[in-house]
């Protein structure tokens, strides 16, 4: 009798809660096949299975979502479901739609601030494809089973009732389930990094597969509560920032160089992974960077500028070089605080009536940089899709094509004009196609990582003299001011343990030294090398004087030092080390703060009116 009752009960109560998470569970696999499918628009199915990522968790946020259905009774449990069902099919094709556009998803953030969800008015409609009718299928004949088969169904569901414990039970044991492979994974690594869950990765498709649609929007919803909620500093807090702003100014005097490229236009190369060692330098007699070298005679080379970014590697070269505001200390800022104001320099270059225009050759939401760049001031932002994929090396768009496209659309932009610029071919593991490996190195170590790594930084000096190239072949290069740095070290930072068994490897090339090159570059410039110990956050306030910025607009803002007009011969690497000689203890200091007054800076909105 009591088996009896229980099929009843499971038939009553249950055949709809696992109807429609079976529904909702197969069109997550259908999502993902479509996401890894050629356009976002044909089936991978290698990809319609959850693997390496936990599958079951994957599978527990659907069913988190769906207990909440024995909340209701009757009619409104078969409403609730069907409901669900249905949103969550709008949002995957939302998704799917977004992702084809922006190569992101759509994303809580954009309820707060509407003006990031569609930033280059995109007819969005435009990318839905035939196939997407897939999401609605079931919906569809759904509804039609229900309208041949009603007076079968009528009257069934009145007995359907609440059922508070079996809620109660499922969220919690759900919940728990998910949170133990959280633990297991992202806490305690028993994967070895071969798995992650609840991380955020450089690219968006990535978290997503991670941690399934339904969990990737459950968590989204989470850092925008929770994680990533402004917070709201003291009194005390607040004028601790204050003071420390005070603190850093210096009694310098102006010189030559203030002002002294005013008015002309600007380029920004953020070189992926060059590291400082190089520039100069020979491998078995031949010049890595002879282009750099060469434009070296008319430019002002920052020598020792130590990188400064943390979990944001990248996105972090971003920050430092546009708002000289040091990264947050947990996540990455780009993740973290994508809508905060800053005083930045693309900003006071609006402001000076510059045409400012950001560029990265691939997807707008990796490492989210569009929105970022938006709040970074940014007028116009150009992706991968603003691009013709005619040549790929490495990770993407080779850095040739990149920069001959950009030169053309250059073309058609308004003088003066803010270019930032970020580069990819260098990116580690440096694979450069045997027809660009130029540089006559001994085979073994030609096939090692620093062989590599000097081949792929020969490839990028080479295509940055074809750069300076296409600037006097339009006559722009005089009237463009060149800056040259890079995002963050490289072989050292992700390959150190392979260089010392390399043969032929010269003992200034094993040296982990942390240091990125900063060049100003611009004919009218007498070359100079300044040796002065600074940081990336002092790129934007150094750029900013000799562009004729004047220090007020950003001496209270910006972290950073005016590197030429500067008698601090120090700063501090990202984990809290002092490089270099403070003056006193209060320098050092001050000094060894700024990381925890970045920190309260990005969580709190500081700048923001």
């Amino acid at each position: 009798m009591r088996n009896f009752k229980f099929k009843q009960w499971f038939k009553k109560l249950d055949k709809l809660f696992f109807l429609f998470g079976i529904f909702i569970w197969l069109k997550s696999l259908l999502f993902l096949a479509l996401l890894h499918g050629k356009d976002s628009a044909t089936l991978n199915i290698s990809r319609m299975y959850f693997s390496p990522p936990p599958t079951l968790s994957h599978i527990l946020f659907i069913v988190i979502i769906m207990s909440f259905g024995f909340l209701f009774y009757g009619r409104g449990r078969i409403a609730y479901y069907i409901s669900i069902n249905l949103l969550f099919s709008l949002l995957l094709i939302g998704d799917l739609i977004y992702f084809r556009a922006y190569g992101g998803f759509l994303t809580f953030s954009q309820v707060m601030v509407p003006a990031s969800f569609n930033p280059s008015n995109k007819a969005l409609l435009s990318y839905l494809h035939f196939i997407d009718i897939l999401f609605f299928l079931d919906i569809i004949l759904g509804i039609v089973y229900f309208i041949k088969r009603s007076h079968v169904y009528k009257g069934t569901f009145k007995n359907i009732k609440k059922n508070i414990l079996a809620f109660v039970m499922i969220f919690s044991l759900s919940t728990g389930a998910i949170y133990l492979e959280h633990y297991l994974i992202d806490v305690k690594d028993v994967t070895k990094g071969s798995m992650l869950f609840f991380k955020v990765c450089w690219a968006q498709f990535q978290t997503m597969s991670n941690m399934s649609p339904a969990g990737y929007h459950i968590y989204d919803i989470y850092l925008q509560f929770a994680d990533n909620k402004t917070k709201n500093l003291t009194s005390e807090e607040k004028d601790n920032i204050d003071q420390w702003f005070k603190d850093k100014k210096e009694d310098v005097e102006d010189n030559e160089l203030k002002g002294k490229l005013k008015g002309k236009n600007l380029i920004f190369l953020q070189i992926e992974s060059l590291e400082n060692f190089v520039i100069g330098d020979k491998a078995f007699g031949e010049e890595i960077t002879p282009n750099i070298n060469k434009i070296l005679n008319n430019s002002l080379y920052f020598n020792n500028i130590y990188e400064q970014v943390n979990n944001g590697t990248s996105s972090d070269g971003d920050l430092l070089s546009v708002t000289s505001v040091i990264p947050v200390r947990e996540g990455s800022t780009v993740y973290r605080y994508p809508n905060n104001t800053y005083n930045s320099l693309p900003s006071m270059l609006n402001d000076m009536g510059y045409n400012t225009i950001s560029t990265h050759p691939e997807k707008a939401y990796n490492w989210n940089w569009r929105p970022n760049h938006r709040s970074f001031g940014f007028k116009k932002s150009w992706d991968i899709n603003d691009y013709v994929i005619d040549e790929e090396i490495g990770p993407g768009l080779s850095d040739g094509s990149f920069y001959r496209q950009v030169m053309e659309k250059l073309d058609k932009e308004k003088s003066p004009f803010f270019l930032h610029a970020v580069t990819l071919t260098s990116h580690g593991p440096f694979d450069v196609p045997k027809k660009e490996r130029l540089l006559n190195l001994p085979k073994e170590f030609d096939e090692s990582i620093m062989g590599s790594y000097f081949q792929s930084i020969n490839y990028v000096d080479r295509q940055i003299g074809n750069l300076i190239n296409m600037l006097k072949e339009r006559d722009m290069l005089k009237d463009t001011v060149l800056v040259i740095y890079g995002d963050h070290t490289g072989v050292h930072k992700f390959y150190q343990d392979k260089l010392n068994n390399i043969n032929g490897m010269e003992d200034r090339w094993k040296e982990k030294d942390l240091k990125v090159p900063f060049i100003i570059y611009n004919p009218e410039l007498n070359g100079e090398t300044r040796d002065i110990i600074g940081g990336q956050v002092d790129m934007m306030p150094t750029v900013a004087y000799v562009m004729g910025i004047p220090e007020e607009k950003f001496q209270n803002t910006a972290m950073g030092k005016v590197l030429v007009k500067s008698k601090k011969n120090f700063t501090v690497l990202n984990y809290g080390e002092i490089v270099g000689t403070p003056s006193s203890k209060k320098e050092e200091e001050h000094m060894k703060n700024s990381i925890s007054i970045g920190n309260k800076i990005l969580e709190s909105n500081y700048f923001k009116k």
